[in-house]
């Protein structure tokens, strides 16, 4: 089962065509996207600062931050590729990227301070002792902890939600996809922060990017049990990373 649902007037999902990754909503011609001007104003009055790779790289990196920049030329910005157990929360223009299989990814945003985020966690919780990225109770409060520290606020927050398949025959006694989809449901509905999309659940495999300026969200369905995603999810090292990306250049959608 999948639940699709989108809140946005603007095209929110685009899909891999072919037999193995079904179109999930109407596929339209769009263009390349443009870097952001430097600088760039926003509907809201927010000024949208453009990113500099250079001192996206020399930033000194907090506890469970995503730290792989690079440059995409597909979408033609700066981006960072989230790995398991790891965060990041921008108000840049620029582009959060990560595989999924069973683990879920939440995307936040503030419409109003123009604050997004995204995280990428395996399993719902773990032991109390272990503080870490990798089970959903930790790395929801932390992905929200620090857009807070930007200015967002939870009452203007929203979510988009990507995941949660069965990607391995041997899961499906433990269902660690649905587990990780009812969690962060509850979780969200616990906080009051409305799911305005979602691509959870069924069998593919996603590749998500989310641009945490505008709060814009794109994910591909990749064929069943795709390797570049079970390596990733088993090893979750940034060798992975450099090699399923060829370097740098993404072409995801």
């Amino acid at each position: 089962m999948t639940t699709i649902r989108s809140g946005f007037s603007t095209p929110t999902f685009m899909a891999q065509v072919g037999a193995a990754a079904p179109v999930v909503s109407e596929r339209r011609s769009v263009p390349r996207m443009a870097p952001f001007a430097p600088e760039m104003r926003s509907g809201s009055g927010v000024v949208v600062r453009d990113s500099c790779l250079d001192e996206l790289k020399a930033r000194p990196r907090r506890p469970g931050q995503a730290g792989f920049f690079f440059f995409d030329h597909h979408f033609q910005h700066n981006a960072v590729k989230v790995l398991p157990g790891e965060y990041f929360v921008s108000n840049e223009s620029m582009v959060i990227m990560t595989v999924l299989g069973s683990c879920i990814a939440a995307c936040l945003w503030d419409s109003r301070m123009q604050v997004g985020g995204m995280n990428h966690f395996m399993l719902p919780d773990g032991d109390a002792t272990d503080v870490s990225g990798r089970y959903g109770s930790y790395a929801m409060e932390l992905l929200i902890n620090e857009m807070l520290k930007l200015g967002a606020r939870r009452e203007t927050m929203q979510a988009k939600i990507f995941g949660g398949a069965q990607v391995m025959h041997n899961f499906t006694t433990m269902n660690v996809g649905e587990r990780n989809t009812q969690f962060v449901v509850s979780y969200l509905r616990t906080e009051r922060i409305p799911i305005v999309s979602e691509d959870v659940l069924d069998i593919y495999p996603r590749k998500v990017v989310f641009f945490p300026a505008t709060g814009k969200a794109m994910v591909k369905r990749l064929a069943h049990a795709h390797p570049d995603v079970l390596a990733q999810e088993k090893r979750g090292s940034a060798a992975t990373v450099v090699q399923t990306t060829a370097g740098g250049s993404v072409d995801l959608f």
